[in-house]
């Protein structure tokens, strides 16, 4: 069994590739639609380097974690894209930004199946590495589908409503965005005193169902 540091260091190992998969979802989605801008960035690699925000990658994960917060978020620095080269321009935006909340999604519900195949075959240790990897790819995956900006639930939400609908949507997000990082802290605040209870607690019905 591991120490409580090794699992915590872990559990920062795991956010951050996660995050990063999250991000290179979206540009291979992107790619996929016609826009090349991410793989003529070099950012279409698991190589952590071209990704790793030192605030978002690093800092803060590992803050939540080692303070054991009980909220657990992080960011890699996003990947670029031009959403005009889409070749889809009806639903490409939404299919961008639903690739990196699948993508978290698919991976959780793999691993799931790897904690039930390890307790089955009596692998408890690496069951329990695979659970945090179910954990942390769950909490990405549906914290990023809260339609709040520059969440990626907002853009799948504007990215599906016609465009007389969009526009509104859109102006609110640069709004936003504007305010940058003190704009995403004000939100967290918000979500951490007043929606993390059962935010959390419907994940954990999610785990419990997935993982057994």
């Amino acid at each position: 069994m591991q120490s409580s540091l090794e699992l915590q260091i872990f559990t920062v190992a795991a956010l951050i590739f996660s995050v990063i998969i999250h991000e290179v979802a979206h540009g291979y989605a992107a790619e996929a639609l016609g826009d090349p801008t991410a793989k003529l960035a070099g950012r279409l690699t698991l190589n952590p380097l071209p990704h790793i925000d030192l605030v978002g990658s690093v800092l803060i994960p590992a803050m939540l974690v080692l303070t054991q917060a009980g909220v657990l978020f992080g960011w890699a620095k996003p990947v670029p894209y031009n959403p005009y080269n889409l070749k889809n321009q009806r639903w490409g935006e939404a299919i961008v930004a639903g690739a990196g909340i699948a993508t978290n999604l698919a991976v959780a519900v793999l691993f799931a199946l790897v904690v039930r195949a390890s307790y089955a075959f009596g692998a408890s240790d690496f069951a329990e590495l695979a659970i945090i990897i179910v954990f942390v790819n769950l909490s990405l995956g549906l914290f990023n589908l809260i339609p709040f900006p520059p969440l990626d639930g907002f853009t799948v939400i504007r990215g599906l409503l016609p465009l007389k609908f969009a526009l509104p949507f859109r102006e609110f997000e640069e709004r936003l965005r504007r305010g940058g990082i003190f704009t995403l802290l004000i939100f967290l605040f918000v979500f951490t005193h007043f929606f993390a209870g059962p935010f959390y607690s419907f994940i954990f019905s999610v785990f419990r169902l997935l993982v057994g």
